[in-house]
């Protein structure tokens, strides 16, 4: 008899605050531990990187909330302490995660750099009732990595997720198909996966305010006032995903970066600038993994913190940076409705390893001359710096002509020493 699917999605609770809090406790010493008292990681004020990026139990009992700018938390919480973001540690203790999940699964695919899916269908053999064994995970996490998870499981990744997002923290939940009804349908629509705060309003428009009533509506009538994105939340409402919206990425299956932008994007060039600026950055790391992607998409977020996505397909696989760029701009031609934006984000996906590339008549000489100036300009990079080469258009911008992502350090250690981090080091953001 064939074993149930079993996947386990294991998400890290409060990830960057925890993350730096077992840092700053376990290798400096420092007390405090910030996860006992109201605290959070927040972005730079003056960068308008101003929210709250992570917080602590305690914080969240004051109400404040992930998003929402550092001077309203400080409104509801005067004596809160606010740390910087240390994304280098960040990036460790992601690795480490991942790599604790992999000692017991096969099959470890990461969705984001503090979430991940673990396949363990047919291990119940090796490890017992799945349940019991999620909590087992958890607490081996928590022991050995000085940071706690909630588990989420299920037959699918969107149930498993779905179920992984229950109360927190330090928890593990079920959400199997017969369970949807009584434990997922009650929930507020916004609790669903990729439903945001525009899709949340215009449910609401239409009477539908639970997950249960979304699954109850006529998915006509969802698709007509929403087109593709109804139909997908509301099989996601019957816990039926689509596999490429939920796209898993193993290791550094992904490229991507993003910047919250100082002042408000409102026109096409300035927009174009950031898009080429980020376009540089993941062409870069891509060169230094010795690897190619396939597919482009963008993000864009309003200053009404409206995100927006948009993906396309390459006609082959590349990591020159002006057809990363190309594509970008393409997107964001078809996806810009005008507003006002705060955050850009160019990403990746689909990626080989694979040296040969699927020519068309007229592209061959173009490509083979972007190619050569790109692994030129990352051969200069590396030996006199980032900021030693740049293109024309960043001269006297606002705009770092290699923005986005981690900091300039690491990357410099990526593209100085190529194919590290296919070595089993790959770190994704």
């Amino acid at each position: 008899m064939e074993s149930r699917t079993i996947i386990f999605h294991i998400d890290v609770n409060s990830a960057f605050l925890s993350w730096s809090a077992a840092y700053r406790t376990d290798v400096l010493g420092e007390k405090p531990d910030l996860r006992t008292v109201p605290s959070i990681v927040g972005g730079d004020q003056e960068a308008r990187h101003g929210i709250v990026l992570a917080k602590s139990t305690p914080a969240r009992k004051y109400g404040i909330q992930t998003g929402e700018p550092i001077v309203a938390a400080r409104k509801k919480c005067p004596n809160l302490i606010i740390i910087p973001p240390d994304f280098h540690i960040y990036v460790e203790k992601s690795k480490a995660l991942i790599a604790l999940l992999k000692q017991y699964s096969d099959k470890v695919v990461q969705y984001s750099i503090d979430e991940a899916w673990a396949d363990f269908t047919g291990y119940e053999m090796l490890y017992g009732e799945p349940v019991a064994f999620a909590h087992e995970l958890k607490d081996k996490i928590k022991e050995e990595l000085k940071f706690t998870v909630n588990i989420g499981v299920s037959s699918n990744r969107l149930l498993a997720k779905m179920a992984g997002d229950f109360e927190k923290p330090d928890l593990v939940h079920t959400l199997f198909p017969e369970e949807i009804e009584e434990k997922m349908w009650p929930l507020p629509v916004e609790r669903l996966f990729l439903v945001g705060k525009a899709a949340a309003d215009k449910l609401h428009s239409l009477g539908i305010y639970t997950i249960g009533d979304l699954a109850r509506t006529d998915p006509g009538a969802i698709k007509a006032h929403m087109k593709k994105h109804g139909e997908v939340i509301w099989n996601y409402a019957w816990g039926r995903e689509e596999e490429e919206t939920i796209e898993a990425k193993e290791g550094n299956k992904a490229y991507g970066n993003s910047m919250t932008t100082p002042v408000n994007v409102t026109d096409v060039e300035y927009a174009r600038q950031i898009l080429l600026s980020l376009s540089e950055t993941v062409g870069m790391r891509l060169r230094a993994d010795q690897a190619k992607i396939s597919c482009v998409s963008i993000t864009l977020r309003s200053s009404d913190f409206e995100n927006r996505n948009r993906q396309m397909q390459l006609s082959s696989a590349t990591d020159v940076t002006e057809e990363i760029y190309v594509s970008a701009c393409r997107l964001f031609d078809e996806l810009w409705d005008g507003k006002p934006l705060r955050l850009i984000g160019v990403s990746t996906s689909r990626v080989t390893y694979e040296e040969y590339r699927q020519y068309n008549l007229f592209d061959q000489e173009k490509y083979d001359k972007l190619e050569k100036c790109d692994k030129a300009i990352d051969s200069i990079r590396a030996r006199f710096g980032e900021d030693s080469i740049m293109r024309a258009s960043f001269l006297n911008s606002r705009i770092s002509h290699t923005g986005g992502g981690l900091n300039k350090e690491k990357r410099a250690e990526a593209v100085s020493d190529p194919g590290r981090e296919r070595k089993g080091k790959g770190e994704k953001n």
